[in-house]
C-alpha cells in the first residue's frame, strides 16, 4: 500500500521528491501524483485524523468501491449547491432519488444520503472553511484595539474606534472609524457598510453590545429599538451571538484582527487630525485587503464578493435610513422631561411616569407603553429651553397661561365696545402685571353678572368717572342689580275701604227675641 502519510509529510518539510522516492520506495511519478492531488485538493498539513486509508480514499475517490446497483452522488456538487439560498440537504436528495429513477438506478435512503454526506464534509471541512451562503449574513463588531486623532489646539491625542463589518462567505471587508462607540455611531457604520457592499444580508449578527443589544438572554435577547428600526427599514433580521460564544461569529472574530494586523497596526504612527482624514487612510488600506490574493484558494476577498455573492443581496431600499435614536425618562411634576438639558412637555396626566423617547435629527417622540403621546420640534441652541404645549397643562395652569393682554383683549370685544375702552385703558395706565390682576378680576365678575349688565355698568363708570377703578364698577353694578330687584317686587295699595268681615252681637251671643 502506498504510504501517503508519509510522503506528504516528507513533502511538506521541502525534501525533495527524488529523495522521498528513495524513501518511501515508490517511484517518482506516484510521489508527483500524490503531492500534486494533495496541492489540488489543498491539503497543506496533516493531522492524527488523515490516515493513508483516509487519504487514499480522499485523494482518490475513483478508486472506491461503488455499491452496486446504488446511484452514484457527486458530494462536490451536492456541497457547492448546499452554499445557495434556501437549499437543503433534504431538496437535494429529493432531486438525486429523481435521478436515480431516470437512470433506473437504486437511490439511497434519505438517511444514508445524510451520513454519506456528513464524511465527505468532516474531510471537506479540513481544507475549505467556507460555512456561509452568500449573502445570507453579515457580522459586525468593535475592535478591541483603537488608533488615535490628534487635537490641532491642544495637542491632545484622542481614541478612534474602530468597527468592522465581515461576510462570511466571500470575507469581504468594511472597515470605519469614530470618535465613540455611541449607538449613533454603531447604526451609522451599519448604514455605510450596507452602502459600501451595495446590498443587504438576510441577517447582522452582532456582538453583545449596549448599543445594539439591551441584555442578552439565551432564548431571546432585548434590542436597541434604534437597532431594531434600522433592521426593519433594511429588511434583515438581528441574530445576536450567544454570550461568550466567539464561534458564533467566527468571520468577525476573523477580521478583527486581520483588521488590526493590517490597518490598526499599520496606522499606529500615522499623524491624523479629523476623523475623515483618519477614515482615508483606512479606506485605503482596506481596499489594499480586499483585493489581496487569498494564500488558500483562488481570487480575492473582492473578486469572490463580485462574482458570487453580490447579486445575492438584497437591494438597499429607496430612502435611507433616517438616524433615531431612544431614550427613557421620568415625566417631572411640571409635566416636562429633559433631554440633552433641553425640557419638552407631556400630558400632565403622566406625571411621574416612566416613558420612551424616540430622538431624530429634528423630532422628538414621546411613547408610554408603545403609545405615542407627545411630539416637539427639537430645541437647538442655548440650554435649559422649554418647549411646552398648552394642551397638556391642568385647566387651572393653562388658564394662567392664557391670561395675557392679547387674550383680554379679544375676550372684551365679545362683551362690547365699552368693555374694550376700559380694558385699553387698564393696560394704559398700569404696568403689565398689576394689568393683568385688576383685568382678572374683571374677567371674573361675569360669573355673577351678564354681559349686559357689565356692559352697561362700564358705560356708566366711564361717562362718571376720570379714573374708572374696579371697586367703582362693582358698586355700580351692586346698585343696578339691588334696583332692578326692587323694581320687580309689587307695591301693596292701602285704602279706608274696611274689607274685612264685621261681626255684630248677634255672631257672640243669640238676639233675645
Amino acid at each position: 500500500m502506498i504510504d501517503y502519510r508519509k510522503i506528504l509529510a516528507l513533502s511538506f518539510d521541502g525534501i525533495s521528491q527524488r529523495t522521498i522516492s528513495a524513501s518511501t520506495g515508490h517511484s517518482r511519478n506516484t510521489i508527483s501524483d500524490v503531492i500534486q492531488r494533495a496541492r489540488n485538493l489543498r491539503i497543506t498539513l496533516l493531522n492524527d485524523t488523515m490516515t493513508n486509508a483516509w487519504l487514499e480514499e480522499y485523494l482518490y475517490p475513483e478508486k472506491q468501491p461503488i455499491e452496486k446497483g446504488y446511484y452514484p452522488v457527486d458530494w462536490e456538487k451536492v456541497h457547492k449547491e448546499l452554499q445557495k439560498k434556501h437549499v437543503t440537504l433534504k431538496l437535494l436528495h429529493h432531486e438525486y432519488a429523481l435521478a436515480a429513477k431516470e437512470a433506473e438506478k437504486i437511490p439511497y435512503a434519505y438517511r444514508t444520503f445524510a451520513e454519506k454526506y456528513g464524511h465527505y464534509a468532516r474531510k471537506f471541512k479540513l481544507t475549505m472553511p467556507l460555512r456561509r451562503k452568500p449573502g445570507e449574513i453579515m457580522e459586525v463588531d468593535w475592535a478591541g484595539a483603537t488608533l488615535s486623532i490628534r487635537d490641532r489646539a491642544t495637542g491632545e491625542e484622542m481614541p478612534a474606534y474602530v468597527f468592522v463589518a465581515a461576510l462570511p462567505y466571500s470575507q469581504m471587508m468594511y472597515v470605519e472609524a469614530f470618535l465613540d462607540m455611541k449607538s449613533t455611531s454603531w447604526l451609522t457604520a451599519h448604514i455605510h457598510a450596507f452602502d459600501y457592499f451595495g446590498g443587504v444580508t438576510e441577517t447582522l449578527v452582532p456582538d453583545n453590545l449596549k448599543t445594539g443589544v439591551i441584555k442578552a438572554k439565551r432564548e431571546e435577547s432585548v434590542l436597541n429599538e434604534a437597532y431594531r428600526e434600522l433592521a426593519d427599514h433594511y429588511r434583515t433580521v438581528i441574530v445576536p451571538s450567544r454570550v461568550q460564544k466567539p464561534k458564533d461569529k467566527p468571520s468577525a472574530e476573523g477580521s478583527v484582527g486581520h483588521a488590526s494586523r493590517q490597518i490598526i497596526a499599520a496606522l499606529r504612527n500615522a499623524q491624523c487630525f479629523h476623523i475623515n482624514e483618519l477614515n482615508q487612510y483606512i479606506a485605503e488600506k482596506l481596499e489594499e485587503i480586499n483585493t489581496t490574493d487569498f494564500q488558500k484558494r483562488p481570487g480575492t476577498r473582492k473578486s469572490v464578493f463580485e462574482e458570487e455573492e453580490k447579486s445575492t443581496l438584497q437591494q438597499l431600499p429607496q430612502t435611507r435610513f433616517k438616524m433615531t435614536e431612544w431614550k427613557t425618562a421620568k415625566v417631572q411634576l411640571n409635566y416636562h422631561i429633559q433631554v440633552e438639558r433641553m425640557y419638552y412637555s407631556v400630558p400632565y396626566e403622566y406625571a411621574r411616569e416612566s416613558v420612551d423617547i424616540r430622538l431624530t435629527t429634528d423630532l422628538i417622540e414621546v411613547y408610554f407603553k408603545e403609545a405615542r403621546i407627545a411630539s416637539h420640534k427639537r430645541l437647538k441652541g442655548e440650554i435649559g429651553q422649554y418647549s411646552t404645549n398648552i394642551d397638556h397643562m391642568p385647566d387651572h395652569h393653562r388658564s394662567y397661561v392664557e391670561h395675557n393682554p392679547e387674550n383680554v383683549t379679544k375676550w372684551a370685544t365679545t362683551i362690547g365696545s365699552f368693555t374694550e375702552k376700559y380694558v385699553a385703558y387698564i393696560l394704559e395706565n398700569h404696568v403689565e402685571k398689576k394689568a393683568l390682576q385688576i383685568l382678572s378680576t374683571l374677567q371674573n365678575m361675569v360669573k355673577k353678572y351678564t354681559a349686559e349688565e357689565l356692559e352697561q355698568a362700564i358705560k356708566t363708570l366711564l361717562e362718571i368717572s376720570s379714573s374708572p377703578s374696579n371697586t367703582v364698577l362693582k358698586g355700580l353694578l351692586e346698585r343696578t342689580k339691588q334696583a332692578s330687584k326692587t323694581k320687580s317686587v309689587p307695591s301693596i295699595k292701602t285704602s279706608n275701604e274696611n274689607h274685612g268681615f264685621t261681626r255684630g252681637a248677634a255672631y257672640f251671643g243669640r238676639e233675645k227675641k
